[in-house]
């Protein structure tokens, strides 16, 4: 099921069981925490409950709160006045004022400093905030949605997470099981991000063999949807064909099916990501940042290994 322009592609019946719960909780103005692991499409999913609420005209505005030091995080939330910190030469709204009206999403809430869990906090009880260096109390007019792959009580229960603040995180929960759990989504979702993907690397109209099929709903993706995307991204590179086999997917997959490989074929690690470097630089024609998102690295490891392997 989807909405114009967010797609939420599942079939397995624990899948349209969070998709039933999530239709319900849309219409709320409550603070919604989403769990799960890595991968499962929390993202995804906050964006589908916007999309399908009250708050869809309005702005939908995400934090990473593990990507960012704890002064930043605290800057992009609540905004600064000039003269705040070192470097704050204007005033800047944050993100709780920006997205008036609208929904913001906290990714991965648990790596909140505790200055910034207890800012929040107040947020919460209050619907009040200041900017960072500021005197004057703005009012927060937006749905706040939490997400996080970490097991929040216990985080809560080692003392690293307020506990305070997770019962007002937590007044509606809803947890993405993992793909392992939903293996009736495997199948659509391949083709999803087939269609999505087989244009871009120049093969519109790709299609998976029943091979192909049986070996991807074979895996355990440990990795969930992400790891899912990547490989069938790495199966369009590694191919010249329009049905995608089996020997164009990572050799993961089909080592994990066979329990094992081979003595005979087996490589070092630098051996596999060398080949496996070269052969997407060519595929992309040497495009640093595509490549780096088809390897999923950042761009600057990419140029490290590059430059390591002499792949210059």
């Amino acid at each position: 099921m989807s909405v114009p322009g967010v797609a939420w592609v599942c079939a397995d019946p624990a899948s349209m069981r969070v998709l039933e719960i999530a239709e319900k909780l849309a219409d709320r103005a409550t603070t919604l925490l989403i769990t799960g692991e890595s991968g499962t499409g929390k993202d995804q999913l906050a964006r589908w409950i916007h999309e399908r609420g009250p708050r869809r005209e309005a702005p939908f505005l995400k934090i990473d709160c593990a990507s960012l030091p704890p002064e930043l995080i605290e800057s992009e939330l609540f905004g600064h006045e000039r003269g705040a910190f070192t470097g704050a030469v204007a005033r800047k709204q944050g993100r709780l004022e920006m997205a008036e009206g609208g929904t913001i999403v906290l990714d991965e809430v648990a790596a909140l400093s505790p200055g910034a869990q207890g800012k929040l906090l107040r947020v919460l009880e209050e619907r009040t905030f200041e900017r960072l260096g500021g005197t004057a109390t703005l009012r927060m007019d937006a749905r706040l949605m939490a997400l996080t792959n970490a097991d929040l009580p216990r985080i809560v229960a080692d003392g690293r997470f307020r506990d305070d603040l997770f019962f007002r995180l937590n007044v509606l929960a809803l947890p993405v099981p993992p793909l392992r759990e939903r293996r009736g989504d495997i199948r659509p979702l391949a083709e999803h991000f087939l269609a999505r993907l087989g244009a871009l690397h120049g093969h519109a109209g790709a299609t998976l063999s029943a091979e192909a099929l049986d070996l991807l709903e074979s895996y355990s993706w440990p990795g969930n949807l992400r790891e899912l995307k990547n490989a069938i991204e790495h199966a369009l590179v590694f191919t010249k064909e329009a049905q995608l086999t089996p020997a164009n997917f990572p050799e993961i997959l089909r080592a994990a099916r066979n329990g094992s490989a081979p003595a005979a074929s087996l490589r070092s690690l630098e051996e596999i990501e060398k080949e496996a470097i070269h052969a997407t630089l060519e595929a992309t024609h040497y495009k640093i940042g595509h490549a780096a998102d088809v390897l999923g690295i950042s761009r600057k490891t990419l140029l490290d290994k590059r430059k390591k392997y002499g792949l210059m």
